[in-house]
């Protein structure tokens, strides 16, 4: 199945992860539309939602890139009524905005608990609720959230209560929209790396020097692309991880997602186990 003529609207999408996902699904000629902050460069942040977008135009698809905050209800509404207007309708919404602060609790200023919430969370369940009524009209509709698996041991909070929070709150909108939205035939699910992808956010606010122990965004696109073109019917209420969904495409070189060190100096992203660990099955049902 191929992605040709799909309508994709990503909150986020302007470097990193997001970009690479956008510009996959653009190879096969599809509509992206951008709803993002970054108008102007970033002296940390490289890339804008404009260079986004040439980047989709350049890699053969349609771009609409869209300048507001995913926290502003009348910015999303508008921002899904404008792209149904420009492209006939929504097919895949990629939820892929987050804000991230690894603070531990007593460090953790309200503000920044409010700032994650309402990007990661809020914002996740504001734009799948607004496109639910197009993604009806869709031959082929999905929901993809990049947030980690579900998992309720308490290793997984006690470094980082306020993010987690934050990020399985995305899981959760997976989780009720999974179940919600099984009889109209709209896809749920969740894709989340296993190690650390190498983006501006790895560099800027986990730390330097991670470069070499992670793997480039590329690995995130293609596994979201292979999902996105699976029957939405058959696929739905799963926390994916994206090599294991690569291995279930025939792949099995990993090294060309590398960044320069060597598959045994990657370091594991959050909240999940070494690639064969118990309790490291990402495509368990809900």
């Amino acid at each position: 199945m191929s992605l040709a003529g799909t309508t994709m609207i990503m909150s986020g999408g302007s470097r990193g992860i997001g970009e690479a996902i956008a510009v996959r699904a653009a190879r096969d000629g599809a509509n992206v539309a951008l709803l993002a902050k970054s108008a102007e460069p970033h002296p940390q942040l490289p890339g804008t939602i404009y260079t986004a977008a040439q980047a989709i135009e350049e890699a053969g698809g349609h771009a609409l890139p869209l300048v507001g905050d995913i926290r502003d209800d009348a910015f999303v509404t508008d921002a899904v009524a404008q792209t149904v207007e420009r492209f006939g309708g929504i097919d895949l919404v990629v939820n892929n905005a987050s804000a991230i602060d690894l603070s531990r609790t007593e460090d953790l200023s309200m503000k920044k608990y409010d700032l994650m919430t309402q990007i990661n969370s809020r914002g996740a369940f504001l734009l799948s609720k607004l496109c639910i009524e197009h993604l009806r009209a869709s031959a082929n509709p999905h929901i993809l959230t990049l947030s980690p698996p579900l998992l309720t041991d308490p290793k997984w909070f006690g470094q980082y209560t306020g993010y987690a929070i934050a990020k399985y709150g995305m899981s959760l909108v997976t989780l009720g929209l999974s179940e919600e939205l099984r009889a109209d035939g709209i896809a749920a699910n969740s894709l989340w790396p296993r190690t650390a992808i190498d983006t501006a956010a790895v560099r800027n606010v986990v730390g330097p020097g991670l470069e070499t122990s992670s793997r480039t965004p590329q690995i995130m696109a293609d596994a979201a692309y292979a999902i996105l073109t699976k029957p939405a019917r058959e696929v739905t209420g799963n926390f994916f991880i994206d090599d294991d969904v690569l291995e279930a495409e025939g792949v099995t070189d990993f090294s060309v997602y590398l960044n320069g060190g060597s598959e045994e100096d990657l370091a594991l992203d959050f909240w999940v186990e070494a690639k064969g660990a118990v309790g490291a099955d990402p495509t368990r049902r809900l």
